[in-house]
This record gives C-alpha cells, sequence and structure tokens, in this order.
C-alpha cells in the first residue's frame, strides 16, 4: 500500500479515525476518499477492517439504536433520520429499529416527558405542559404519543395541538 504525503498507509488513517468512535462502512470510505487514497486501497482497507470486526455495519445500526433509546429517547422516525445520517443502508436501518415497538415508543415519550416536567417545574402549568410539548416533537414523537405522555404526567394535554408543529429540540 502506498503511503500519502505525511507517511501514513491508508490502514495508518483508517485505524486513526476509528479510535475516536465506531464508523460504518461508507463514513470510512468517505474520510478514505478525502485523503486521497485511491479506490482501490480504499476497498482493501476496507474488506480488511471487515473481516477483523471494526467495520460492521449491521453492529453499528443496532449498538446506535440501543445507546440513543438508553442515554435520550427518541422517536423510530428521529433514529432512522440519524441512521440514515451515517450513510447506512435502508434494510439495515429497518433491521436495527425492529426493536424499537409502538410500546418502546410510548415508553420513550413518557421518559421524555417526565424529564422535562421536572426540568420545568417552575413554569406555569401551560407554559410547563407548551415546553415539553415541544421537546417531545423535537425528538419526533407522534402528536398522539405525545399526547398520551402528557396526559399520564400532566393530567391533560389540552390546548397543546398548536405545539405539535414546531421543532424544539433543546436540552
Amino acid at each position: 500500500m502506498k503511503k500519502n504525503k505525511v507517511g501514513n498507509t491508508p490502514m495508518d488513517a483508517a485505524l486513526k479515525f476509528l479510535t475516536a468512535k465506531a464508523r460504518t462502512v461508507r463514513e470510512m470510505e468517505d474520510h478514505l476518499d478525502s485523503l486521497n487514497y485511491g479506490e482501490y486501497e480504499v476497498y482493501q482497507v476496507v474488506e480488511r477492517l471487515k473481516e477483523l470486526g471494526y467495520l460492521d455495519d449491521a453492529k453499528y445500526a443496532a449498538d446506535f439504536v440501543a445507546t440513543r433509546l438508553a442515554s435520550k429517547p427518541l422517536s423510530r422516525r428521529k433514529l432512522r433520520e440519524q441512521l440514515y445520517a451515517h450513510k447506512l443502508p435502508k434494510d439495515l436501518i429497518d433491521e436495527a429499529l425492529l426493536p424499537v415497538t409502538d410500546e418502546t415508543e410510548r415508553a420513550g415519550a413518557l421518559a421524555v416527558t417526565e424529564k422535562f416536567a421536572r426540568q420545568f417545574a417552575a413554569l406555569e402549568p401551560e407554559e410547563r405542559k407548551a415546553r415539553t410539548m415541544r421537546r417531545l416533537v423535537g425528538r419526533g414523537f407522534e402528536y398522539e404519543a405525545a399526547r398520551a405522555a402528557l396526559e399520564a404526567v400532566f393530567g391533560d394535554a389540552e390546548g397543546l395541538s398548536a405545539c405539535a408543529g414546531e421543532d424544539d429540540d433543546e436540552d
């Protein structure tokens, strides 16, 4: 394998890129391409990294979904968008999202609602509900799941349909 201007081989560059976090095949290909390695070299390195288990898109997608659901509950729609942004194939995205059931979505919406209900405790009740609803919508939850979560936490969700079209995902 040839070396680039700084003396690194494509494998050196790939391994350095992997030290920060797991990557998808496409992210690795794009990175090596941006370093001006040839198509054949990129292919060789990517195939070798797959053999070694360092690049595995199916595992990446499954781990991504599990981690995101555990750390910051998101809707299936938002998770799909994020996986797509990592340049994963549609079939792998669909497979990784299989564990995200309607019940998982409802539980996620409830967890988000409870978090922001506590965070906004000092606000007036209507403002508290409205801001919480905006967070739910910002995380991609459908209106009905968000409404059900608000009703469970606040006792009602009246007057919030105006919030459903806004996107506000600040934490």
